[in-house]
C-alpha cells in the first residue's frame, strides 16, 4: 500500500514538467498541422481558406522537392562518412602518448565550438573564396586554375564545412571509448605475433561499435536541419543543386511567404526525421543487445 502511494506521488510531483513538455511540443506541432491544411499565404490576408490536403500534394509534386530529399541525405550520409572515418583515426591518433597531448585535444575539439555561420563565413570568405581564398592560392602556386567550389561543387563543399564541425564530436565520443579498452587483451593480441592492423581490426573497432552508433544517431538528428551553413555559402543554389528539404521549407514558407504551403513542408520533414530515428535506434537497439 505504501509503495503504491508513494509511486502516486512520485507521478503527481513529476505531472507538472511532463506537461509542460507536452505542451512545449504538442502546441506548434497541431499549429503546424492546422496551418498546412489551410490556403494562408501573407501576402494575401483575409483569404485564408481550408484546403485539405493540397499543400502537401503541391509540396510532393514541387519539381524541387525531389531533388530537396536527395540533397538532404546526400548531404547526411556524406557527413557520417566523412565523421565517423575521420573520428576513427583521429581517436587513434590522440589515444597515442605524445608531448603536448591535452593542448592537441583541445585543438581539435576546438570547431565544435564554432557557430554554424561563423564557420561558413571562414569557409566561404578564407578557404574556398576562388580569387581570394587559400586553396585558389595553393592552386595558383601549383599552376592550376583555382576551383570556383560553391559554383562548380556546392553541396561537395557544404558537406565539408559541417563534416568540419562534426568531426570533433565524433572524435571526442570514440575516443572516450577507445580509452575504456582492456589494455590487457592488446598486449596479448601483440604477444601472440598480430600487427596493428589486425588488432584495431579485431579487438579496437568491435570495441567502438556502440560509439558510433550513438554518434550516428545523434549526429543524424541534428543534421537533418542543417541550415546556416546553406543560406550563408550557397543559398540553395545554383539552382537546386544544395537544396535540402530544410532550406526548402524556409524559401516556401519566408520567401513566398506561403504559410500553409511552409507548414506542410515542416510536417513532411518532421515525418522523414522520425522515419530516420526509428530505424537508427532499431539498429542501435540490435547492436546493444548483440
Amino acid at each position: 500500500m505504501a509503495t503504491q502511494a508513494s509511486r502516486i506521488t512520485g507521478r503527481l510531483m513529476l505531472s507538472p514538467a511532463v506537461i509542460l513538455l507536452l505542451l512545449w511540443m504538442i502546441v506548434p506541432l497541431a499549429m503546424t498541422i492546422y496551418f498546412s491544411l489551410l490556403r494562408f499565404n501573407l501576402l494575401m490576408p483575409g483569404t485564408e481558406a481550408f484546403a485539405g490536403f493540397e499543400n502537401y500534394q503541391y509540396f510532393f509534386t514541387d519539381p524541387s522537392f525531389w531533388p530537396a530529399l536527395a540533397n538532404t541525405l546526400t548531404l547526411l550520409l556524406g557527413v557520417l562518412a566523412i565523421t565517423v572515418v575521420g573520428g576513427i583515426g583521429l581517436a587513434v591518433l590522440l589515444d597515442q602518448p605524445m608531448w603536448g597531448q591535452g593542448i592537441v585535444r583541445i585543438l581539435v575539439i576546438a570547431p565544435f565550438f564554432v557557430m554554424p555561420s561563423v564557420s561558413a563565413l571562414v569557409w566561404k570568405n578564407m578557404l574556398m573564396n576562388p580569387v581570394n581564398g587559400l586553396f585558389a592560392a595553393l592552386a595558383r602556386g601549383l599552376g592550376l586554375t583555382p576551383v570556383d567550389f560553391f559554383a562548380d561543387v556546392p553541396l561537395a563543399s557544404i558537406i565539408v564545412i559541417v563534416a568540419w564541425q562534426w568531426l570533433p564530436f565524433a572524435t571526442l565520443i570514440l575516443l572516450t571509448a577507445m580509452q575504456s579498452l582492456d589494455q590487457e587483451q592488446m598486449e596479448a593480441a601483440e604477444m601472440d605475433g598480430a600487427g596493428w592492423f589486425w588488432r584495431f581490426l579485431h579487438l579496437t573497432l568491435p570495441h567502438l561499435t556502440r560509439a558510433i552508433t550513438v554518434v550516428v544517431l545523434i549526429q543524424t538528428i541534428f543534421l537533418l536541419s542543417v541550415f546556416a551553413e546553406i543560406l550563408v555559402t550557397t543559398n540553395g543554389g545554383p539552382g537546386t543543386a544544395s537544396t535540402t528539404l530544410t532550406f526548402l521549407v524556409y524559401m516556401q514558407s519566408m520567401l513566398q511567404f506561403d504559410v500553409g504551403l511552409g507548414s506542410a513542408g515542416g510536417i513532411v520533414a518532421v515525418i522523414l526525421a522520425n522515419i530516420v530515428a526509428v530505424f537508427l535506434m532499431r539498429m542501435i537497439g540490435k547492436n546493444l543487445e548483440g
